[in-house]
């Protein structure tokens, strides 16, 4: 779909990168086309708990899968994960207790709680893999079969999870930095709405790696907090008004740098790692450049479905290999394909 800086790559013709990324499967890919439409019953995620799926289009026997994050609460991004997670498990006759926080040894409490319920299958992010690990190897010694998604690229196959879906997130902040080139910029913030995240920082790293001719500086903020974020970005430009272009790392810090910038009478231009609806009318009326979209439904729906497929038939996604689901650019050139389903919380 879309504009890529540098070599085309996305979940369906990304070749293997780093001798461990591989293409995404084509019957995982039609299987997610075909079933974006359905949905189960759900709402917004809770810090700790909740439940989705409620009877399958199978008739294999009803399971329980955990699916536990790093959300912070109000981040609509995670909206998307859980989409994905219900509609698969709509599909696949699951019962998914959802679970959430953005502390990491909370979210380590969290996957010990779900092997200690004794769970069919744990999918999980690894933002934060050292707080995580202990819980990852008691669920393999007791044989839950793990999967990991969005973050912990670098990580999971050490911890002992069987599959991986996501965006490499250094190839895309490379990608970010090369667009960001040929844009001419030469004054770039990097902004990090999580200290600690390895995905995050990666992202940041990507950006300084794939800029030639700028710099790159990353600024940290609290993103829960975001009038904190509005007037540290904002005294951020007022100390250095030859700042060229922000890169942020979530939707919602993209549209609060919106304001910051509107507020100081900075000329930045604005660049994000991904998507929400009210982005979308952002990048339609260009006070957002683009967005990198690394499909968060897709990984929600994959990361559930793969459980299913290996609890039933032992099939693995990827041969063993990450499952890329990005990146790829969201722009005014294909904005509108975008809109509508960013309307339905499918993108």
């Amino acid at each position: 779909m879309k504009f890529r800086s540098g070599p085309q790559r996305s979940a369906a013709d990304i070749p293997s990168v780093r001798g461990s990324r591989v293409p995404l499967a084509i019957g995982a890919l039609l299987s997610a086309v075909v079933l974006a439409a359905c949905s189960s019953t759900g709402g917004k995620p809770a810090d700790t708990g909740g439940s989705g799926g409620s009877g399958g289009g199978v008739d294999t026997p009803r399971v329980t899968i955990a699916m536990v994050t790093h959300e912070a609460p109000g981040d609509t991004f995670w909206d998307l994960i859980r989409k994905g997670a219900e509609a698969a498990a709509q599909k696949d006759n699951i019962d998914l207790k959802y679970s959430a926080n953005k502390e990491g040894p909370e979210q380590g409490n969290l996957l010990q709680n779900a092997v200690d319920s004794k769970v069919a299958g744990i999918a999980t992010t690894l933002a934060t893999p050292n707080s995580l690990k202990p819980a990852v190897a008691n669920a393999v010694a007791a044989g839950i079969p793990v999967v990991a998604f969005n973050s912990g690229i670098d990580q999971w196959k050490d911890m002992g999870a069987l599959e991986y879906f996501g965006q490499d997130e250094t190839l895309a902040g490379e990608t970010a930095g090369k667009r960001l080139a040929a844009e001419g910029a030469k004054n770039v913030v990097c902004v990090i709405q999580e200290q600690g995240s390895v995905a995050l920082e990666a992202r940041c790293a990507g950006v300084k790696a794939g800029l030639t001719g700028g710099t790159v500086t990353n600024l940290n903020v609290t993103g829960t907090d975001l009038p904190s974020v509005e007037s540290t970005i904002g005294a951020k430009l007022q100390q250095d008004p030859s700042i060229d272009y922000i890169v942020t790392l979530g939707a919602r810090i993209a549209l609060t740098a919106v304001k910051s910038v509107g507020n100081t009478g900075s000329k930045a231009k604005i660049g994000t790692f991904d998507t929400n609806a009210a982005l979308v009318a952002a990048v339609k009326d260009g006070s957002i450049q683009w967005a990198i979209d690394q499909q968060p439904y897709l990984q929600g729906y994959l990361a559930v479905d793969s459980l299913w497929l290996y609890l039933n038939n032992k099939n693995v996604i990827g041969g063993g290999g990450t499952t890329l689901t990005g990146p790829s650019f969201i722009d005014k050139t294909n904005i509108d394909s975008v809109a509508e389903l960013a309307q339905k919380g499918t993108r």
